[in-house]
This record gives structure tokens, sequence and C-alpha cells, in this order.
């Protein structure tokens, strides 16, 4: 294995996502063969140099590809999600869902595949309200997750949900209370939401340092 932080390690960690993708059929769902697909995404490798890699004992992920759900609808997204062996799923409709959009204050690239940075769970924000929790990341200078992203955190990352907390993604709303959040129920990855003001104790609020489009 690579040295950790090294540049190969950065790249082979994009290698290995761009293959998850591809394992879980995300060129049928773009509606591209395996090579464009790969041809597609390459130029976002350009952007790993300019990242720093995971710091011995640091629990945030460098980065993570995403694909944007104007491309793959969330449904679908969740649904490629897996927990020791177990599919992700929601409750929610998809026309529900889809109302669910990145708030304004956001810079969410306008492409088919992006990278997003320095991501973290939010094991600090633990049992605040999400109300209170976006001032905290708003604070440090980070940015709340979007849907798109925080599928694409479990979708890398499953075993987050298990070694870490269950997290609220604050920077996709839909002009209600409610915030998407994703937990574990029965075992499987879920998909849902939680009330604006409510606070749990096994819910943080996942936030980025940012963003990269190539």
């Amino acid at each position: 294995m690579p040295e950790t932080g090294s540049d190969a390690w950065m790249r082979a960690e994009f290698d290995r996502q761009l293959s998850n993708l591809i394992a879980k059929g995300y060129p049928e769902l773009v509606g591209m063969t395996e090579e464009a697909f790969r041809a597609r995404l390459a130029p976002l490798a350009d952007q790993l140099p300019a990242l720093p890699g995971p710091a011995e004992g640091q629990t945030r992920v460098p980065f993570v590809v995403v694909i944007n759900t104007d491309v793959v609808p969330t449904q679908d997204a969740i649904a490629k999600v897996g927990l020791s062996g177990k599919p992700g799923f929601t409750t929610m409709e998809a026309d529900d869902l889809k109302r669910f959009v990145p708030t304004d204050t956001l810079n969410v690239p306008d492409t088919l595949a992006y990278l997003v940075t320095i991501l973290d769970t939010g094991a600090d924000t633990l049992n605040v309200i999400p109300d209170e929790a976006i001032k905290t990341i708003t604070q440090q200078q980070r940015s709340p997750l979007t849907l798109a992203e925080g599928v694409a955190l479990i979708t890398h990352y499953p075993e987050l949900l298990n070694s870490g907390n269950r997290f609220s993604i604050l920077g996709s709303r839909c002009g209600d209370r409610r915030v998407p959040a994703i937990w574990v129920s029965a075992g499987k990855p879920r998909l849902g939401w939680c009330w604006a003001g409510a606070p749990h104790t096994w819910l943080g609020s996942a936030s980025c340092a940012g963003r990269l489009a190539a």
C-alpha cells in the first residue's frame, strides 16, 4: 500500500473510488460506456496534488468523487450504497427528494462529477440541533454537505456508518423545517429526514472544506 498522505496514496484512492462507481453500475446510470465514464472523470485526478492527504489519527476523509443528483437521482444513488452486504434505501418519495436542492450559499459545480474535500461527519455536533450546527460549520469556514455529497461519502466509505457517527445533511433543503440525514436502520444505510430544531445523540452534521471540478 502506498505511504499514507503521499501522492501515490491519493492517486490510488482516486482509482479505487472510480472503480467503485463502475462496479456499482454508474456508467449505465449516466448512459455511458465504462471507457467513456473513465475518460470523463479522469481529469479530476489533476486536482489531487493540491489536496492534503490523511494525517495520522485523522478521522476526516481527504476527498470523495461525487456524481451530481441532476444526473443520478438520489433514490438511485442511495440504492447503490452497501453496508455488510445490505443495500441502502429510503422511504422518501422520489418527487419529495427532488425538492431537496443545494442552498443558495453553496457553490456546487454544475458538472457530471466533482471532488468534495476534507469531509467530516460532525462528531463535534452530536446532539446539537441542525439550526445551531450550521452556525458552527460556518464559523469554521466549512460547508455543509449536499444530498449528493452525503450519499457519495457513504458510497465510498460505508464503514463510517458503523465506525463513526451517523449524520445530517444541512446543505440540501426544500423550504420547510426538514433536514436530510443518513443513519442505519435494520443494518441498512437509510436516507431520511429529521427536524431542523430537534437534537439527536446519534446524529452529527456533516461538512467539507470545499469542492473542486476539472
